[in-house]
């Protein structure tokens, strides 16, 4: 029984010789779809289009540019780089053969040809990409599986720290909404704001390493209990560690320097302008909204037009002047999210 064309593998041929193309459509069309390039520009657009080749039979010899260099383009290009090539050329120097593979080929194939070596061939290399294609998929898998865990541990230990603290029970769930919204509005790329977003929750996951006496008192903190209080970034960053992976590599960030302020006045490092990593500055922007906003056991709510006042006004002193407008645009979305997790609405086990 015949293939359905729409699932056989798909053959790029590539060869200026009207004849050589004839003689390997005639082996190839019995068992897979054929695509004819006449020139290495050709080549190079079919392989980079929506519906890629599983396999280049590619000429060396050709007028303009020779198949040497369509190989190299092809692997230089993260799109294309994976297909697998086959020089199929009159060439059969040893030298011609190894500078081939050196390029990129999987495999050299002399004219005039042979069409069982040929099929064999091109079968060998088609099974080879499908298994590797396979092992990506999985790999792919198993790395989001990963990070999902990580983040949801993230958000975990970010929860964990409410436990120890009088704020409010979806304050980091807000905040992080808060942090989102206004990192689109900036105009933030889609993998950053996502970072953003997952590592807001440990903002102050350094907390837990205060004591209580100071971290639930009712009243005013005084100098050495403030002293104490003021440590709770760097130990959020001790409790995360040091990591190359950029969720953990992030959320160590915010904790450390959601508190730094842009007049250099802030904590634990007097970090001034764009010294504080970015990441930092928008959370403090979303962590002081929040916090203004909620009703806590020493105060009661501000409203969202004092909220905003306290932000303009801090602005260029402790705020990054320029992300009050991307917050003030994003204003409508955040208002929004502040209205759906409202503490009276209960907790939120996990941000969405």
């Amino acid at each position: 029984m015949k293939p359905d064309p729409t699932e056989r593998p798909t053959i790029l041929i590539v060869d200026d010789t009207p004849d050589n193309i004839d003689v390997l459509t005639q082996v190839l069309d019995p068992l897979y779809r054929t695509k004819i390039a006449v020139n290495g520009e050709r080549a190079l657009r079919i392989a980079a289009g929506d519906s890629k080749p599983d396999l280049i039979l590619l000429d060396i010899m050709m007028p303009g540019m020779s198949g040497y260099e369509v190989c190299q383009r092809l692997k230089r290009n993260s799109d294309t780089q994976g297909i697998p090539v086959i020089f199929v050329t009159a060439m059969n120097e040893v030298e011609d053969e190894r500078k081939g593979l050196d390029l990129g080929a999987v495999d050299y194939i002399t004219k005039p040809i042979s069409p069982a070596i040929v099929l064999a061939r091109v079968r060998t290399h088609l099974a080879l990409y499908d298994q590797t294609r396979e092992l990506e998929r999985l790999v792919q898998l198993r790395t989001a599986e990963l990070e999902t865990t990580r983040a949801q541990i993230i958000q975990r230990l970010g929860r964990a720290a409410e436990f120890k603290d009088n704020e409010t029970g979806n304050h980091v769930i807000r905040m992080s909404h808060f942090a989102r919204l206004t990192a689109q509005a900036l105009g933030m790329g889609d993998a950053s704001v996502k970072l953003l977003f997952l590592a807001a929750p440990m903002h102050d996951v350094g907390k837990i390493g205060i004591p209580d006496n100071i971290l639930l008192k009712p009243g005013k903190l005084d100098a050495l209990e403030w002293e104490v209080m003021r440590q709770h970034p760097s130990m959020g960053a001790e409790i995360l560690g040091q990591h190359t992976n950029p969720l953990l590599h992030a959320a160590r960030e915010v904790a450390l320097t959601h508190h730094e302020k842009w007049d250099g006045s802030g904590y634990p490092h007097g970090l001034r302008g764009e010294e504080i990593p970015l990441f930092g500055r928008i959370v403090a922007i979303a962590d002081v909204f929040d916090a203004l906003t909620s009703a806590r056991p020493y105060k009661t709510a501000w409203t969202v037009e004092a909220a905003l006042q306290n932000l303009e006004q801090g602005a260029g002193t402790h705020f990054d002047p320029g992300l009050l407008s991307p917050f003030k645009s994003a204003l409508p979305d955040i208002l929004a999210i502040k209205e759906r997790y409202a503490e009276e609405r209960g907790a939120v086990s996990d941000s969405v």
